[in-house]
């Protein structure tokens, strides 16, 4: 629910964190390719579609199935690598150089990229992309017509002074604090796609602009989407935008690594059932294995598939805002009621019970994918234990009343909306509410589809919401050095539950800060020491995806790239 996203929303973004997947196909697939078609069709999560198709999302569409769209169509300044490094040769920058405080950074194009219609990207392309970014995140204490989801993040907008273009192949961006340059590069640089200038700076005003991209941003067949530097096009003559197919065809004049497959089609899923059949007949090409079809896995003849874990984590969600309904926010104010969920939550049955694959979680750095921001010395502090969460609230002079934790006039009943659509994540929220039942937390639970649940669980809509469950978490993007700025910050744009607090505000501002690389780690890993003890959020498992696809399609597995959440399928070959 984002990524993933919930940047991200994997959905994810997180969006929450909703993901993009690969899926299988039964012998008709096979025949497809047989007869030489380089069709591909990718299933998309259960009733979600892409709603924001400008590659600057709001806080109210940055999930990962937005970004996926995005990537087909625009390059990003700074291409992050699977391994979480800079990957120049597919970067729009050929190299960026930083003074020795790295307080400035100076960028310099690489010539061979260009506009679908010809024109070279330039300068000009990137500052105003950076421009409009800042903009939409709050720059200069302006309220935006809408919010930029990444605001927060890579110091955006607080840190950076200015953004010029000198000449047509070079951005220098000045911060107004030194920096740790690798922390500015992920974080800072990494979250941008650059639009074209000529097609989109329509208004010569900033505020018109981004009102402007607000009526547009879900509308991807007005043709300011037609010029793109990405390895694909929308086609707008072949898709059907409401809620049913969405079909790119390879951008002619792609100056990367063009696709061969003739065809790109993105198919909403109204179930698992659909996807699981889809698989079997055919129809899909990619996708994945819902976890409630585990056991007919082997129906799935030929497919090939693999285990992947994107870099995040999942997460249950409370409302901490003063505006939540109830006195509801109040109460998870305090540590001790969020260490009585956390201790609540049965990791190990989830896992076991419905998802067959995963890890315990406890912090916001996963121990899976592998990656060297996570510290293996830390542990988890609220093991599952309701006889301990109930003594806990007992000592703070709750007590039982028919069930419900009471203390005076306050009850410890909640309502829980989660994403609808997947039988799994249904069952997953019926385990958690019979085993914090047994601490006197009652939760009820409603079903929500997912562009609802992101578009009201923020602070903007906190009185009208407790609890969130996304369905999977938040990924890693654009974030990719996982700092935790733009989750935990106060105000933070994706910290949508309204958590607060010094501390926490204090160990991300260090990781900031430039240092040697064991100064950088050490303040890594205090940050998430510190979030593991602290709880801005309720710890789930992190659960991959099942991903499968035709086992004639190649390229699916070895070109996912799990730190930034996205597939290339340019990289995709029929055979």
């Amino acid at each position: 629910m984002h990524k993933s996203t919930l940047a991200r929303l994997s959905t994810s973004v997180m969006i929450p964190v909703l993901l993009l997947a690969g899926c299988g196909q039964s012998s008709a697939a096979h025949r497809g390719a047989a007869s030489g078609s380089k069709d591909v069709t990718v299933a998309l999560p259960v009733q979600v579609s892409p709603n924001w198709w400008f590659p600057l999302e709001s806080t109210q569409a940055f999930s990962s199935i937005n970004g996926q769209m995005n990537y087909l169509m625009y390059k990003p300044l700074l291409d992050v690598s699977h391994k979480d490094t800079i990957n120049y040769k597919r970067s729009l920058a050929s190299q960026v150089k930083w003074n020795n405080n790295a307080t400035v950074y100076t960028i310099t194009l690489n010539p061979k990229w260009h506009w679908s219609n010809g024109q070279p990207v330039t300068a000009q392309d990137a500052v105003f992309t950076i421009d409009l970014m800042l903009a939409a995140s709050g720059a200069k204490n302006q309220t935006p017509p809408w919010q930029y989801g990444g605001a927060g993040i890579g110091g955006t907008p607080s840190r950076w002074r200015s953004v010029k273009a000198r000449g047509s192949d070079t951005v220098v961006i000045t911060l107004n604090q030194p920096s740790n340059p690798q922390w500015f590069l992920h974080n800072g640089l990494g979250q941008i796609e650059v639009v074209p200038r000529s097609v989109w700076d329509l208004h010569k005003n900033t505020t018109r602009e981004l009102q402007f991209i607000q009526s547009v941003a879900n509308k991807p067949a007005a043709p300011y989407y037609q010029v793109v530097d990405g390895p694909f096009k929308f086609s707008a003559s072949a898709s059907k935008t409401n809620n049913q197919y969405w079909t790119f065809v390879p951008n002619p004049r792609y100056d990367g690594h063009r696709a061969s497959i003739s065809k790109l089609v993105y198919m909403y899923e109204a179930s698992p059932a659909s996807v699981f059949g889809g698989l079997k007949t055919g129809s899909l090409t990619v996708g994945y294995l819902p976890p409630s079809l585990w056991n007919s896995r082997n129906q799935l003849t030929q497919d090939v598939m693999a285990i992947q874990y994107p870099f995040g984590f999942n997460y249950l969600l409370p409302n901490l805002s003063s505006k939540a309904p109830g006195g509801s926010g109040q109460l998870f104010s305090q540590l001790y009621i969020r260490q009585a969920f956390q201790m609540g939550i049965d990791q190990p049955g989830i896992i076991r019970v419905l998802y067959h694959e995963g890890v315990v979680e406890y912090s916001p750095i996963p121990s899976k994918p592998t990656t060297a921001f996570f510290d293996a010395r830390l542990h988890n502090h609220y093991p599952f234990d309701p006889a301990a969460g109930k003594k806990l609230l007992e000592s703070h002079g709750w007590k039982p009343v028919h069930g419900i934790m009471t203390r005076g006039n306050q009850k410890l009943q909640f309502t829980a909306d989660y994403v609808s659509g997947s039988n799994t994540v249904a069952h997953e929220m019926e385990l958690i509410k019979n085993d914090l039942a047994q601490e006197g937390i009652i939760v009820n639970l409603v079903s929500q589809p997912f562009n609802t649940l992101i578009a009201t669980a923020t602070p903007q809509g906190a009185s009208h919401w407790q609890l969130v469950n996304w369905g999977q978490g938040w990924t890693y993007v654009p974030d990719y050095f996982p700092t935790g700025g733009g989750l935990f910050s106060t105000n933070a744009a994706a910290n949508y539950g309204s958590y607060s607090s010094q501390v926490m505000n204090h160990l991300v501002q260090e990781t900031y800060q430039p240092g040697t690389p064991q100064q950088i780690q050490s303040r890594m890993n205090a940050y998430q020491h510190y979030a593991a003890t602290n709880l801005p959020v309720i710890w789930l498992p992190w659960i991959p995806t099942f991903a499968e696809h035709a086992s004639y399609l190649q390229g699916i597995n070895t070109h996912f790239n799990p730190v930034t959440d996205v597939e290339s399928p340019n990289y995709w070959t029929v055979h």
